[in-house]
């Protein structure tokens, strides 16, 4: 009843358009001004008719004729609609600048604009890249990077730009095809979130990185738990390339998670191996491992259940003697995982505490840095590569990050983007407008994945250009090179700063000394491999 009430809001001006059509046809014998009133009302109908029926827009399949007046607004010039809409519920300027290149890209329009920046170059935190005076032609080949380490017999060459993990449940079937079948064409991976590898994720073919979380869902027992047997079948899927185990998320570390029962569709139920109607819960720690050496332990055992694929973790930086005991842990056991995933607290996500979204865990920039400093003072980078996500949507934004250490980046806003979401906010309603993050059949029908897939594969095309145009410009030829001293910010106004000097940099093995800078060695000294609670 529900879902026909929603249909029926949505499609009612429509519906009251083609009514009136004939009524005030048919009184225009009375008063002439009907019959321009049936005219109207005819036009109206018209074009919601051909909303319900284009395939590029899907705000405007869903709701046909009064989301034009959102594309009006839109069509506003910038610096008039920067006072029109401060308070838009889009998000600030800067989400609202990334969302049209965003668009831009996916659909292939030009990304280029007149008169220069209009950022504030001499304001504080304005940021930039050095180029060089010898500038290189840009690659034409797409960046890769090798993901897999000595233990690892099943090496990935991965994008540098890849999916970063949103479940199937969150996210609706047609966004999940879509998102899929773009990676496919783009030949860049999907993360499928921790809710499991769904029947929509493997239809196209393209790569997955099989998120695994604290409900092990897709591989867990009927009390919860992990099932090896579950896990063995699963991984051997040839579209799986890479297992991901997420201790945390940036957007609300440390939480947990409940999917009410209601929630819980056959659909669902089927790709998470959960009973259909039961309320299921993610519980906020693992029950495989409680120790640091304990994960170890299990990361090597996920490697081999799954034939030597590249296994590693993601996590949002928290305790520093938490992340230095899993290092330490590494260094006991011998178990490198392959890949280590930075999520920044300013990360996205369907749905979480305000004050978790806003003050828990560390922003990307101090996570990564941190990472990178612990992996190479510990001797354990050579070993590992190093991911990035948090609200990462730019070729600009994958630089700052890869200045810092990063490998590779993923980003979700970007191909959420690309999938045609506005920001609503309303995500957690189950009402998203645009067919994106909803369960309902008849709002995610107005998501074609013929004509999103186009755009998901377009961003990425588009965003791995501009990358090798900005590292063709600062000399380089691969984003590997980059560093921290190509990398620029402005503090105030009279002190600038590069990456370099802006944070400390460890050397190599410089944990394992007695000499090592005494702030990371002050934590260092509180890590244990047996817990992670700090020594005392």
């Amino acid at each position: 009843m529900r879902h026909q009430l929603s249909r029926f809001s949505r499609y009612s001006t429509l519906a009251i358009c083609v009514v009136l059509t004939p009524t005030f046809g048919a009184l225009c014998v009375v008063n002439v001004y009907f019959g321009l009133a049936a005219a109207v009302f005819a036009v109206l109908a018209a074009i919601g008719i051909s909303d319900v029926l284009q395939t590029r827009h899907s705000l405007w399949r869903n709701y046909p004729i009064l989301s034009h007046f959102r594309w009006m607004f839109e069509g506003i010039r910038p610096e008039i609609r920067q006072y029109l809409f401060e308070s838009d519920v889009s998000g600030t300027p800067f989400n609202r600048e990334q969302r049209s290149l965003v668009y831009q890209r996916a659909k292939g329009d030009p990304d280029k604009v007149p008169f220069g920046t209009e950022l504030d170059v001499y304001g504080d935190q304005y940021a930039w890249l050095n180029h060089s005076s010898s500038p290189k032609q840009p690659s034409i080949e797409p960046f890769r990077v090798q993901v897999g380490n000595k233990d690892c017999s099943r090496p990935y060459s991965s994008s540098v730009l890849n999916v970063s993990a949103m479940s199937f449940g969150s996210l609706s079937a047609n966004a999940v095809l879509a998102l899929n079948e773009g990676a496919r064409r783009g030949d860049f991976a999907h993360d499928t979130g921790e809710g499991g590898v769904s029947r929509y994720h493997v239809q196209h073919g393209g790569d997955l990185i099989w998120e695994i979380g604290s409900g092990y869902f897709g591989c867990r027992k009927s009390d919860g738990r992990f099932d090896d047997v579950m896990f063995a079948e699963q991984a051997s899927h040839h579209t799986i390339k890479m297992i991901e185990l997420k201790l945390s998320q940036g957007a609300k570390p440390g939480h947990g998670g409940v999917l009410p029962g209601s929630k819980v569709t056959a659909e669902i139920a089927q790709a998470r191996h959960i009973p259909i109607g039961e309320t299921c819960k993610s519980p906020a720690s693992h029950s495989a491992f409680e120790t640091p050496l304990e994960m170890m332990e299990f990361i090597g055992k996920l490697r081999e259940l799954s034939n030597g694929k590249p296994v590693g973790f993601k996590l949002c930086v928290g305790h520093r003697w938490e992340f230095m005991a899993l290092c330490k842990a590494m260094l006991q056991t011998g178990i490198r995982p392959d890949f280590i995933v930075i999520d920044g607290s300013e990360g996205g996500t369907g749905a979480a505490p305000l004050e978790f979204t806003d003050h828990v865990g560390s922003p990307l920039r101090v996570g990564l840095t941190f990472a990178q400093n612990v992996l190479v003072g510990s001797g354990l980078r050579h070993d590992i590569k190093l991911a990035a996500s948090g609200k990462i949507v730019s070729a600009f934004d994958m630089v700052r990050a890869m200045c810092l250490g990063a490998d590779w980046c993923n980003s979700a806003r970007g191909f959420m983007f690309a999938l045609g979401c506005i920001q609503s906010q309303s995500c957690h309603t189950n009402r998203c407008p645009v067919g994106v993050a909803t369960q309902d059949p008849q709002r995610q029908q107005a998501l074609v994945v013929t004509d999103k897939s186009e755009r998901v594969y377009g961003f990425h095309h588009g965003t791995l250009k501009a990358l090798a145009e900005i590292v063709a410009a600062a000399g380089l030829n691969h984003p590997s090179e980059l560093r921290p001293e190509h990398f620029y910010t402005r503090r105030d106004p009279e002190h600038v700063t590069s990456f370099r000097d802006t944070f400390i940099w460890l050397q190599r093995e410089e944990l394992l000394r007695a000499d090592a800078h005494p702030l990371y060695a002050s934590y260092w000294k509180l890590a244990q491999a047996q817990s992670f609670a700090p020594a005392r």
